[in-house]
């Protein structure tokens, strides 16, 4: 089936609405999820719990009503690979506050390419792909804190679609503790804007595309969406030989190939220089470990025209802003882990973004709902508080 007809098809078995009563007597709220329906997912506790419904690929408006009759509450939802859509919403006893948001899900599968022509049908999974609430059938919500749900929403929606392609810090990190900026960015963003997060962790650009990522991101692009490239971390390690790419040559080369892929398809390409190490020197300076690859992002933002969004500068002030002793509390592992950020450190980057975003994306930049971000000066864990997912893991990102 060619491209089209399968979007006409997926378009055609996407329901118009679908509406949930979730509120603590309702039997939807205690159905277990089978195959191809509704409800519960396994691992839930006495508070916190995920609700799945079978949908087809695309993008979805998500309305929740917040609030209970018997209980105060305070509620925040995550999405699909613990996508954080809202944070911390507070209800009184009796009171109901409805919020929305857009949620993009997605299948590993592609248009198939004709006989005899290169390619492939699905995008190239690994055991942890698939343990994830991401390459599947279904749209994932979890609900954390205090939750009070009386009702939920769904409907299919046609809106602009900012597409991320990047590795570990990029990504929606499937457990806990570890947590990167791609999946902080859709709570900062207003519900006419999906966020579709491709990263992988311990990808490069040419592994993305290797494993079929870029063409399944590429699949559905149409003309108004963003693409944001972020790769660096793993592209200049020598000692991976079949993807390692030169700063003075390869790397820019190949940046080329993602920024003329999304305007062949009417879409709006941005640079994102990959967030830097936590290495302190004596000083309390952050060393520099990606120099040569942010240089060349910024050279290649400058020669064709490409917004550029500076994260390996504002991550530096950001970490040298907390210092030394402060900063390892915003990175994975108990800040053993020195590349991969929990979901404090997480947010700032993503903060970072936003404000990025505001300063230098005309047409995106009304979508953010955000406040005002100075990395100089980044607000600490207490201020952040974001209620941990229940799925947990001691296993480090690949890539680091």
């Amino acid at each position: 089936m060619s491209l089209p007809l399968l979007l006409i098809a997926m378009a055609a078995a996407a329901p118009a609405s679908l509406h949930f009563d979730l509120s603590d007597q309702s039997p939807q709220r205690h159905q277990v999820y089978q195959p191809g329906g509704h409800g519960m997912e396994p691992g839930a506790t006495e508070r916190d719990y995920l609700f799945s419904v079978a949908l087809p690929e695309g993008n979805y408006r998500v309305t929740v009503r917040l609030g209970s009759r018997t209980s105060a509450g305070n509620t925040s939802v995550k999405a699909e690979a613990r996508r954080l859509m809202l944070r911390n919403i507070a209800t009184r006893k009796g009171q109901y506050v409805e919020r929305s948001f857009l949620v993009n899900i997605r299948t590993p599968a592609l248009p198939p390419p004709p006989e005899n022509a290169p390619g492939g049908a699905r995008v190239l999974l690994t055991p942890g792909d698939r343990a994830e609430y991401t390459w599947d059938d279904k749209l994932t919500l979890e609900f954390l804190g205090q939750p009070r749900v009386a009702s939920l929403d769904i409907a299919p929606v046609d809106a602009p679609t900012l597409y991320l392609a990047g590795d570990s810090t990029v990504t929606d990190q499937f457990a806990e503790p570890a947590a990167s900026w791609g999946q902080m960015l859709p709570a900062m963003l207003d519900d006419q804007v999906a966020v579709a997060n491709h990263a992988k962790s311990g990808a490069t650009m040419k592994s993305f595309s290797s494993d079929l990522r870029l063409a399944k991101l590429l699949s559905g692009m149409k003309a108004g969406d963003w693409l944001f490239i972020q790769f660096g971390h793993n592209d200049q390690k020598r000692q991976w030989p079949q993807t390692y790419v030169d700063p003075q040559t390869t790397y820019p080369a190949w940046l080329r190939v993602y920024i003329a892929e999304a305007r062949r398809r009417g879409a709006h390409p941005v640079l994102v220089t990959s967030p830097e190490r936590r290495n302190f020197d004596a000083g309390g300076r952050i060393e520099d470990t990606l120099g040569a690859y942010a240089d060349a992002m910024r050279r290649v933002a400058r020669e064709d025209g490409v917004p550029l969004i500076d994260l390996n500068a504002d991550s530096r002030a950001i970490y040298e802003a907390l210092g030394p002793d402060v900063a390892p509390t915003a990175f994975n592992d108990g800040g053993r882990d020195k590349t991969h950020h929990n979901n404090y450190g997480a947010f700032l980057l993503a903060s970072a973004v936003a404000q990025r975003i505001r300063t230098i994306l005309p047409d995106l930049a009304p979508h953010v709902t955000a406040p005002a971000f100075d990395p100089r000066h980044p607000p600490s864990a207490e201020q952040i508080a974001i209620v941990p997912s229940l799925i947990h893991s001691d296993q480090r990102p690949a890539g680091n």
